[in-house]
């Protein structure tokens, strides 16, 4: 294919309710999608950084910026593009993994609505349907955050995962044990805001039966991970610091987890976040999909990938209304605690323009 133009729409797309971390606040997405025009068709990726530096380095309009005036030039200069072309053209420019997992995204889909091939084939998914597990902030109050639990529940999600810092660990683990059960598949994401000092507090949560820990200390301290991994019996899943396959191996052979978050975005792009649930699947080590609160243009091509043998776990693809009154494709809708994975060319959706246009802030068109 050849590169012809590439759209950059920014979107505020509202949230159903405020959803809250160690590390802020969102009330509405800041999403950037990306449109790629090509001589065979046109393509969409979505742009899973944040409007904030607050989770990894990147922010949405850097994201543009540096498509605008880094990405783009060089993909627009390949004379014959293709999904797995992206990643060595860009090659040259250092990090920025979300933008060029957003161009990466979008390339595929262009290129497989040609070929009439899902991006699930595309990957190698072996399932149809993937299993749910939904992701809930920092809640106001103990009796609010057990209400919510109970609420997802009753959707038919199959596991929960709480949002910790310290000073809201132990109360809230405790408080959903006793009110669901130690049958409850249960586990804790705390966005690096421990260190080793607060080790024992993580410690303490070894009473609970949690299906993991994820991400409990900031990105690069490995070490650290591998130290608090050997003293506690529930395992440690990382996050944030798996931004490649390489990384990925290290960490699980250095003892810093036994499970691995996989984003896309985080690592990327889809070709990459395969090559780690293959390592990982060679080294027995089994992955989950997390999420970045995507649109359906985003939730569609991690469907495909959680669709994988190796994710073993319940992700973080919930449904469009865990966090939007309106997606900007069709919903997405729970159905016995799964998702369907699109088996249509590409990503397998289409947005719906009328309110994508409703909800656009701004738009930049790049030409070659």
């Amino acid at each position: 294919m050849k590169l012809r133009a590439i759209e950059l729409r920014r979107l505020a797309v509202p949230l159903v309710r405020p959803f809250r971390t160690s590390f802020g606040t969102q009330s509405e997405r800041d999403v950037l999608l990306v449109r790629v025009v090509t001589d065979d068709g046109e393509g969409l990726g979505e742009c899973v950084a944040l409007a904030e530096p607050v989770y990894s380095s990147e922010y949405v309009a850097a994201a543009q910026s540096v498509i605008a005036d880094h990405l783009a030039p060089r993909l627009f200069a390949v004379r014959d593009l293709s999904g797995r072309g992206v990643q060595p053209a860009l090659a040259g420019v250092i990090g920025h993994r979300m933008a060029k997992a957003a161009l990466e995204t979008a390339v595929l889909d262009a290129e497989l609505r040609g070929y009439g091939v899902s991006l699930a084939r595309y990957l190698g998914g072996v399932r149809d349907r993937v299993e749910c597990g939904v992701s809930i902030g920092i809640a106001a109050t103990i009796d609010a955050l057990v209400e919510e639990v109970s609420g997802y529940l009753a959707q038919g999600y199959r596991r929960i995962k709480l949002k910790i810092e310290p000073g809201w660990d132990w109360e809230p683990v405790t408080a959903v044990r006793a009110a669901f059960g130690d049958d409850l598949m249960l586990q804790v994401d705390a966005n690096t805001a421990y260190d080793a000092a607060s080790a024992p507090r993580l410690r303490r949560l070894d009473a609970f039966g949690l299906l993991l820990i994820e991400q409990p200390f900031v990105e690069e301290d490995i070490a650290g991970h591998a130290a608090l991994a050997r003293s506690m019996s529930t395992p440690i899943c990382l996050d944030e610091s798996i931004v490649s396959a390489s990384i990925a191996a290290d960490a699980v052979n250095r003892g810093a987890c036994s499970i691995v978050n996989i984003k896309a975005g985080r690592v990327g792009g889809y070709i990459e976040a395969v090559r780690i649930h293959d390592v990982c699947a060679s080294l027995g080590v089994p992955v989950w999909c997390g999420g970045m609160l995507e649109t359906g243009v985003g939730r569609a091509p991690n469907l495909a990938l959680a669709a994988l043998p190796n994710f073993k776990l319940p992700g973080d693809t919930s449904a469009s209304d865990r966090y939007f009154a309106e997606d900007i494709t069709e919903p997405f809708v729970l159905h016995d605690g799964c998702l369907k994975v699109p088996q249509g060319p590409g990503i397998g959706v289409d947005v719906r323009q009328d309110l994508v246009e409703q909800l656009t802030t701004s738009v930049q068109l790049l030409r070659a």
